[in-house]
């Protein structure tokens, strides 16, 4: 096992756990931000780079959030020059969310093959899978480039050897962040259990606990998955 993927809703603490592992595990660690949010990148291509600042620059709200809940598309009649502007702006604005997923599944591999667990904060295919991967739960009226990035992530993307999922209650986590609502946050902790039967290996930690213990439960449940079963360190202080 190299891959590791921290997954949970928002404020269920997965950066911060993430960012504690390197003094917890025996191994190598790698970090890497596998979400949507540009602002918590930690790398990235210049193409995004550039898209970040052209958004900043129209007065565009700070990037934080994982994937919006796809809502009713618009069926507003516009015109064949419009329909068509917003073709293309859609085909870049897909190309370019692919050839950033796939750079950062490359930096992961690269950090495989130089013997380091890498360590996901969020992961692509987690985070999509129930707006442009999931068929069944998908909406009806996604677009071309939604099905067409689902389709790349679902049968193309690979999947971390672990996905371990921090869980809390709804009310938890609007008490933490602030930001959604106790049905949205309650609707997303279902889809992300439903990730288990997608992946090789899925853990559930009780993301409430305090964080040092959280953190604690995460690195047993990775060493115990790596050769050996070497022991894990003592919570540094």
């Amino acid at each position: 096992m190299t891959t590791v993927a921290l997954i949970g809703p928002d404020g269920a603490g997965k950066t911060t756990v993430a960012r504690r592992l390197p003094d917890l595990l025996p191994v190598p660690v790698r970090y890497l931000y596998m979400g949507v949010s540009t602002d918590s990148s930690n790398v990235m291509l210049p193409t995004t780079r550039i898209a970040r600042r052209i958004k900043r620059a129209a007065g565009a709200p700070p990037d934080t959030a994982g994937p919006p809940s796809h809502g009713p598309r618009r069926t507003r009649s516009r015109s064949w020059i419009k329909r068509r502007t917003a073709d293309v702006r859609a085909a870049l604005r897909v190309g370019n969310r692919l050839a950033e997923e796939w750079y950062r599944q490359w930096l992961a591999w690269r950090w495989e093959r130089a013997g380091a667990v890498v360590v996901f904060d969020r992961h692509f295919f987690v985070d999509y899978h129930a707006y442009d991967v999931d068929e069944a739960a998908a909406a009806d009226d996604r677009s071309w480039s939604q099905r067409l990035h689902g389709t790349i992530l679902g049968r193309f993307y690979p999947r971390p050897d672990l996905v371990v999922y921090l869980d809390a209650p709804g009310e938890v986590l609007l008490a933490r962040k602030g930001e959604g609502t106790i049905e949205a946050l309650e609707r997303r902790r279902g889809e992300y259990r439903a990730i288990a039967r997608h992946v090789p290996d899925f853990v559930e930690v009780d993301a409430t606990a305090p964080v040092d213990e959280v953190a604690q439960r995460v690195a047993e449940a990775i060493v115990s998955r790596l050769p050996g079963r070497p022991p894990v360190r003592a919570e540094a202080r």
